[in-house]
């Protein structure tokens, strides 16, 4: 299953500490969600500062990973379950009117 998940940075830092906060948060996920295949990592223009892409097994794994971005100090995450264009495509054509 592919997940995005939205969050906002913490207050304004120095650069240095945005990468100590990224690796920490990535070192987290990979101890405690080995089953989680980070995918990317975007800067956002909009309501959240940010979106992460990645993969996990089912819905409880994605919001364990948004729990532990949370630790982190953002107050604000969304998980948004994704799919293939082309797959929902498949599921469309499915569907009988």
């Amino acid at each position: 299953m592919r997940i995005g998940t939205t969050a906002n940075l913490p207050p304004p830092r120095a650069p240095e500490n945005l990468e100590q906060l990224e690796r920490s948060a990535i070192k987290q996920v990979e101890s405690q969600c080995p089953n989680v295949r980070w995918l990317s990592s975007y800067a956002v223009l909009g309501r959240s500062d940010y979106v992460d892409v990645f993969e996990a097994p089912d819905v409880e794994t994605a919001m364990k990973v948004s729990a532990l971005v949370r630790t982190f100090g953002h107050a604000d995450t969304e998980v948004w379950p994704a799919i293939e264009w082309q797959r929902f495509k498949t599921i469309a054509r499915s569907l009988h009117a």
